[in-house]
C-alpha cells in the first residue's frame, strides 16, 4: 500500500480573534478614531441611499453599510505613501484611506468631540459630487460611484470590473518596492475585493505573480457571503477564502470583519511582514452588507436572504461593537457618542445641501441637482488621450532627412537596438513579458542583451497576460516607471482584454484626465507561420475601436526606431504592431544614433501617383509597392504608420484622394477584425464628394488562418490578391 504523508503550506494561515484583554489594551485614541471614521462612512452612505431613493443618483448606489469595520480597521494606520484600490462597492474603502490621509498630521487620530474638520467636509462634498456625476467631483463626474480616485491620498481608484483592480495594485506595489533606484521603500499597497473576485483569474494570477516577486501587496478579501444574490458556499468548494493565500505561498489571516480591532491587529501583523520585504499578505474579513447589492432595500426583499439572518448580522454592527467597548472602558459616554453622530450627520446633510436644491418645478417636496454643478457637455471627449504636447521638443526625422550614419540592417536588430538605447538612457523603462529574459532576447530576439545590462528592469513573467498587463498599468499610473509589455502573439490580447481596454485604455478619461498612462505594448502578427487561428491575428482593427489607445505599425527598420522613441515619449498607451515577415527583412537603420522620433500622426507617401490611392501598413507596404510598379495605373502608395483615430494622417490621405479620386485599402488580416472596416467608413464620410467609384478593399478571408499551409494562404492577403485588386481598379477606369 502506498504511504500518505500530510502536506502543509509553507506559510502561516491563521484565524485571528480578539479577546477582552485586547480591547482593554487598545489605544483609546485608536478606538475613538475607529468610531469616528466608521460613523462618517455610515452617515455618508445613508445620505447616498436617500439620494438614490429620490432618483438623484444616476446609476448604481452600492452601499457599504455594515462593512465599515473591514475598511477602517485595515486603513486607519496606513501611511500617506501607501496605496489602496477597491471595488465597485468602494465608498468605504475610498473614504477610509482618504480619512487616514487627512488625519496624518494628528498622528492618524481623530477627535470625536470635533469629528468634522474643514478638510473632511470638503472630502465628503467632493466624494458625493463624484457619485452624483458633478464637476467638482474628484474625477469631474466621470467616475461616479464605482470609480473613485484621489491619488494625492493614495486612493488609486475603485473599479467596476470584479477583480479588475487587483493587477493594477500589483503594479503600484512593484513601483513601491523598486523606488529610489532599486533601494526599495517600506510603503505597501492594499487591494480590496470581494468573495466573487476570489474565483476570477485576474485575482489568482496576481496572487501568484505577487508571491513570486515578493511584492508588498495586501490582498484584502471582504467576504460578505453574497455575489449579488449567490451565496459563496454555492459556488466555492473552499468557502474559507483566505485559503487561497497559502496555495500561492502567501501568509494569510482570517478575521471577523465585524470586529474592527481584529482587522486592525491582523493588518498590523500583515503590514510588518510586507514592510520587511517578505512579500504579499492576505486577509479575509468576514463582513456583511446590510442592504442589497444596489439600492436602499435589504437582501431579504429579493428573497435570497432571510430577515433572521439579516437581524443576526445587524446585531454584530461594527459601529455598535466599538461604541460598546468605549462605553465599557469609560472612554466615552452615550451623550458624547450621540453628539458625535449628530455632528457627522449634519456634515453629510451639509454636503447634500451644497449640491442639491428644492426643485422649483415640482409641487412636492422634491430636490434636484443644482443645474450649475453639472460638467460642461463639451468635456465629454477631453482626456481620452493626451494632446501630444510632450513631444514638442522631440527630434523627428525620416530616413531621407536623417543626418546620422545609416546602414542596411535587419528589422529585428533595429527593435533590439532602440530598446537597448532607451533603457540605457532612461532608468524608468521596464520591459516585461513571457521569456523576454531568456533565449538571448525572447522568442524573436527583440530583447537581445537587455537582461544583461538591466537585470532589475527586464521581468520575465508567468504565463498570465491579464496579471502582468494590469501590473504594467499600475506601474504607469504610479508615474515612476514606463512599462513596455511584450505579447508573444497579438491574439493573446483577448486573454488580457479587461486590462487593455477596460483599465489601461479607459483610465485617463474615466478618472477625469487627472493622470497619465504611459504604457507601450509590443506584439506581432504571425500570419504565414503555420501557428493557426490563435496565433495569427492582426490587432489593428480591434484597437482602433477602443478609446485611449494609440496605434503605430512601422514597416521599415528606420521607422521602427522612431516609432518606439515616440511611443515611449507619449503619456498615452501605445501598441506597436510588428510582423514576423518584417523581422528578417532589411532596410536602412541608424548605426549608433537611436534618438530620432517618428512624427506623431504622419503617414509616408512611399510611391507617388495620380490615378489610385492605395492605403496600407506594416507587412503589406512592400507587396503593395511591388504590385503598383507592375500595375497599368499610376498608383500612389501611402504607408499609414499611425492607425488610431486621433493620430491618423488625414491631411496626407485627403490630399491623395482629392488627386486620384479612387481608393484601395490593402490589409492582410481577416475581415471580421479588419482595420479597413473603420477606415473605409471614415473615408466615405470625409471624402465622399471626391470619390469617382466605391472604396475598394483587399482583405483576408472571414476565417482566421488555419494550420494547413494551403488553407492558411487562402485566409490572408498576399501579392496575388493585391495584383487582382489593381487589375480590377484598372478595368473600372477603362484600362
Amino acid at each position: 500500500m502506498p504511504e500518505a504523508h500530510p502536506l502543509t503550506p509553507n506559510v502561516d494561515w491563521v484565524e485571528l480573534t480578539t479577546t477582552a484583554a485586547d480591547w482593554d489594551a487598545a489605544d483609546p485614541g485608536l478606538l475613538r478614531t475607529m468610531l469616528v471614521q466608521m460613523q462618517v462612512i455610515r452617515s455618508f452612505e445613508e445620505a447616498v441611499l436617500e439620494l438614490a431613493g429620490a432618483g438623484l443618483v444616476h446609476g448604481p448606489a452600492h452601499s457599504s453599510i455594515g462593512q465599515e469595520g473591514g475598511a477602517v480597521g485595515s486603513a486607519i494606520d496606513m501611511r500617506p505613501g501607501d496605496g489602496v484600490n477597491g471595488t465597485h462597492r468602494g465608498h468605504h474603502q475610498f473614504l477610509a484611506k482618504a480619512m487616514s490621509y487627512l488625519a496624518r498630521g494628528n498622528g492618524g487620530r481623530m477627535d470625536p468631540g470635533k469629528p468634522v474638520s474643514p478638510e473632511l467636509q470638503k472630502l465628503l462634498q467632493r466624494t458625493l459630487a463624484e457619485i452624483l456625476g458633478l464637476e467638482q467631483g474628484f474625477s469631474r463626474g466621470r467616475g461616479g460611484s464605482m470609480h473613485l480616485q484621489w491619488l494625492e491620498a493614495g486612493a488609486l481608484g475603485t473599479n467596476a470590473i470584479v477583480g479588475g483592480g487587483v493587477p493594477l495594485a500589483a503594479g503600484n506595489a512593484w513601483a513601491q518596492r523598486h523606488t529610489d533606484a532599486g533601494a526599495g521603500s517600506s510603503d505597501l499597497t492594499a487591494t480590496y475585493f470581494g468573495d466573487g473576485a476570489t474565483n476570477i483569474g485576474s485575482s489568482l494570477e496576481t496572487m501568484n505573480l505577487a508571491a513570486a516577486w515578493k511584492l508588498p501587496l495586501l490582498f484584502f478579501i471582504e467576504n460578505n457571503l453574497y455575489a449579488v444574490s449567490t451565496h459563496v458556499a454555492d459556488v466555492t468548494g473552499e468557502s474559507r477564502l483566505s485559503g487561497r493565500g497559502p496555495g500561492f505561498g502567501i501568509r494569510s489571516w482570517r478575521v471577523d470583519g465585524m470586529d474592527p480591532l481584529a482587522v486592525y491587529l491582523a493588518t498590523e501583523q500583515a503590514a510588518e511582514h510586507m514592510r520587511a520585504g517578505h512579500g504579499p499578505a492576505l486577509i479575509e474579513a468576514q463582513v456583511y452588507r446590510f442592504f442589497h447589492q444596489n439600492g436602499p432595500f435589504p437582501g431579504s426583499a429579493f428573497g435570497y436572504r432571510s430577515k433572521a439572518e439579516e437581524k443576526a448580522w445587524r446585531e454584530r454592527d461594527p459601529i455598535l461593537r466599538v461604541a460598546e467597548e468605549l462605553l465599557r472602558r469609560g472612554l466615552m459616554d452615550g451623550e458624547a457618542i450621540s453628539a458625535m453622530t449628530t455632528v457627522i450627520d449634519a456634515a453629510c446633510a451639509e454636503a447634500v445641501a451644497a449640491l442639491t436644491e428644492q426643485d422649483p418645478e415640482s409641487a412636492k417636496e422634491r430636490r434636484r441637482i443644482r443645474p450649475e454643478l453639472w460638467p460642461d457637455p463639451s468635456f465629454v471627449d477631453v482626456g481620452i488621450r493626451g494632446d501630444g504636447s510632450e513631444l514638442a521638443s522631440a527630434r523627428t526625422a525620416e530616413a531621407e532627412t536623417f543626418v546620422g550614419e545609416l546602414a542596411e540592417r535587419r528589422f529585428i536588430d533595429a527593435v533590439a537596438d532602440v530598446m537597448g538605447a532607451r533603457m540605457d538612457a532612461d532608468e524608468s523603462i521596464v520591459v516585461l513579458g513571457e521569456d523576454v529574459h531568456r533565449l538571448k532576447g525572447g522568442t524573436n530576439g527583440a530583447t537581445r542583451g537587455l537582461v544583461d545590462a538591466h537585470p532589475d528592469r527586464v521581468l520575465g513573467t508567468p504565463i498570465a497576460e491579464n496579471a502582468f498587463t494590469g501590473l504594467a498599468g499600475g506601474m504607469a499610473m504610479d508615474g515612476r516607471y514606463k512599462p513596455v509589455i511584450e505579447f508573444m502573439y497579438a491574439d493573446f490580447m483577448w486573454v488580457a482584454a479587461d486590462q487593455l481596454f477596460n483599465q489601461i485604455g479607459k483610465s485617463r478619461h474615466m478618472f477625469g484626465d487627472q493622470g497619465t498612462m504611459p504604457v507601450v505594448l509590443r506584439s506581432k502578427v504571425a500570419m504565414g507561420t503555420g501557428y493557426g487561428s490563435q496565433h495569427s491575428m492582426d490587432p489593428a482593427g480591434v484597437f482602433a475601436t477602443q478609446p485611449g489607445w494609440r496605434i503605430v505599425a512601422p514597416s521599415t527598420p528606420f521607422d521602427y526606431v522612431g516609432a518606439m522613441n515616440t511611443a515611449l515619449a507619449l503619456n498615452d498607451p501605445v501598441i506597436i504592431i510588428e510582423h514576423v515577415d518584417l523581422y528578417s527583412s532589411t532596410g536602412v537603420s541608424p548605426v549608433s544614433d537611436f534618438d530620432h522620433h517618428l512624427e506623431l500622426g504622419k503617414a509616408a507617401v512611399r510611391r507617388e501617383g495620380s490615378e489610385l490611392t492605395v492605403l496600407t501598413y506594416l507587412a503589406m507596404v512592400a507587396p503593395a509597392l511591388a504590385a503598383a510598379e507592375e500595375s497599368q495605373l499610376d498608383t500612389e502608395v501611402i504607408d499609414l504608420r499611425w492607425l488610431d483615430r486621433a493620430s491618423i494622417d488625414w491631411d496626407t490621405i485627403g490630399t491623395s484622394i482629392k488627386k486620384t479620386n479612387n481608393v484601395l485599402i490593402v490589409e492582410q488580416g481577416a475581415r471580421g477584425t479588419s482595420y479597413g472596416d473603420w477606415l473605409s467608413d471614415e473615408i466615405q464620410r470625409r471624402y465622399f464628394d471626391y470619390l469617382d467609384s466605391p472604396i475598394q478593399r483587399v482583405t483576408g478571408a472571414e476565417s482566421s488562418p488555419s494550420i494547413s499551409k494551403v488553407l492558411e494562404r487562402a485566409a490572408f492577403t498576399g501579392r496575388e490578391e493585391i495584383n487582382a485588386a489593381l487589375a480590377t481598379a484598372a478595368t473600372n477606369l477603362g484600362r
